[in-house]
């Protein structure tokens, strides 16, 4: 009870933080940096690295050796929102998350998220996800990576959801490699609707 409440207040407390500190960031000027790095990046780096410590959750990395020099398009399972904050905390280099458009809608988290460069998705207006993605592909090609959850939603009962075809062809057009992750186990810790 005591770590969930705790949990809970620095979700608050850190959300409030770092949105202030993008958008203060964002209306000094502050331009994004090439390769990462920055205010735009600890907005949502140390943010879930921070949401991660107050719920005393350990995330253990493998296969980071693997992942190739230059951006890519990471594709994930998605069944927590756990997954967003494990991935934001670990991921190498600037990465910058594709998500559905009412993320955006959430009073100053969204407007946070979309100063430091995340992409939104109108899922409901197939032309206008068109051009997000469009968006997303020019990002990619200025050397920031893409994370998107294939399964298009985070998943009801933790098992993986048929895939779309977004992030393939996010690929394809911007001329990156595609690499899968998994997060396992987060789906215990916060199924969607909790």
């Amino acid at each position: 009870m005591i770590r969930t409440l705790w949990f809970y207040l620095v979700l608050v407390v850190s959300s409030v933080v770092h949105s202030v500190g993008v958008i203060a960031a964002a209306l000094l000027g502050v331009k994004r940096r090439s390769g990462g790095g920055g205010v735009y990046d600890w907005g949502t780096n140390d943010w879930s690295r921070q949401v991660l410590r107050a719920a005393g959750t350990p995330v253990r990395v493998e296969g980071m050796e693997r992942i190739p020099d230059g951006p890519v398009v990471y594709a994930s399972n998605h069944s927590s929102m756990f997954d967003i904050w494990a991935l934001a905390a670990t991921l190498p280099g600037s990465v910058r998350m594709v998500a559905k458009q009412e993320l955006a809608r959430i009073p100053l988290l969204g407007r946070a998220m979309v100063t430091a460069g995340h992409l939104t998705i109108d899922r409901a207006h197939p032309a206008r996800a068109l051009e997000a993605y469009q968006r997303a592909a020019e990002v990619i090609r200025g050397g920031t990576s893409a994370l998107l959850f294939p399964e298009g939603t985070r998943s009801r009962t933790g098992a993986l959801l048929p895939f779309k075809n977004a992030p393939f062809g996010l690929a394809i057009a911007a001329q990156v490699p595609v690499v899968p992750v998994y997060v396992g186990h987060t789906f215990e810790i916060m199924p969607k609707g909790r």
